[in-house]
Parts: C-alpha cells; sequence; structure tokens
C-alpha cells in the first residue's frame, strides 16, 4: 500500500510527510482490500477564510473510493480530523462490503454442534 503526499500553496516537509504516513497509515490496518492513499494538503491564502488549512484524502481500495476532506486551523489538527473521519468511513465501507449478517462461520458451526450433540 502506497501513501502519496502532495501540497497545493505549501511547501511538504518531512515532518508533515512523516506525520501524515503515521495517521493515515493506521488505517491501512483496519482493512487490507486498501491498495493507495493519496493525500493532498492545501492552505487558502484568502485572509478572511476561516479553515484556512485543508486536508483532503481519496483511499482506493479493490472495489470502491473513499474520499473525504478536513478543514483547520492548523496543518496537524486537519490531519488528525482527516484521520478519524477516514477511520470512521473504511470501517463502514469495510461493514458493507462483508456483508450485514455479522456472523461468522465459526459461531454457525459451533451451534450446529451443539444441536447435534443434544439429539
Amino acid at each position: 500500500m502506497h501513501i502519496h503526499v502532495n501540497g497545493r500553496n505549501i511547501e511538504i516537509t518531512d515532518a508533515i510527510k512523516a506525520y501524515v504516513k503515521e495517521k493515515i497509515g493506521k488505517v491501512a490496518n483496519h482493512y487490507d482490500q486498501i491498495q493507495a492513499i493519496d493525500v493532498v494538503l492545501s492552505v487558502i491564502k484568502n485572509p478572511s477564510a476561516s479553515g484556512k488549512h485543508v486536508a483532503e484524502v481519496s483511499c482506493k481500495m479493490n472495489t470502491g473510493v473513499v474520499r473525504c476532506e478536513e478543514a483547520a486551523e492548523s496543518m496537524y489538527a486537519s490531519i488528525d480530523l482527516l484521520a478519524d473521519k477516514l477511520s470512521r468511513q473504511v470501517n463502514k465501507f469495510k461493514d458493507k462490503s462483508l456483508g450485514s449478517d455479522k456472523t461468522s462461520i465459526r459461531t454457525e458451526v459451533a451451534e450446529e454442534e451443539v444441536s447435534a450433540v443434544e439429539e
């Protein structure tokens, strides 16, 4: 899995790149079908705009794409918010793709064995 970090109106330092890879990389542990994650960090130069630091992510998986965006007053805060939001969306996507019945094969086999033993 690759994490690509790009900047718009901002120079991406090694510290910011390492922070993004640390925070966003944790999302990859939730779901093994993630192929690539593209992160775009940008700064809005308008002095009257609130939430000037914007972080966007596009998470490409085998069966679809999850995209989200967050804005905050500092770049590190927007990255933190983005990582939380992406984690929630990937878990939701994973639950939908695995099915909504939430039953495990192990519990079904155990129930069948218990009923067979009782007879």
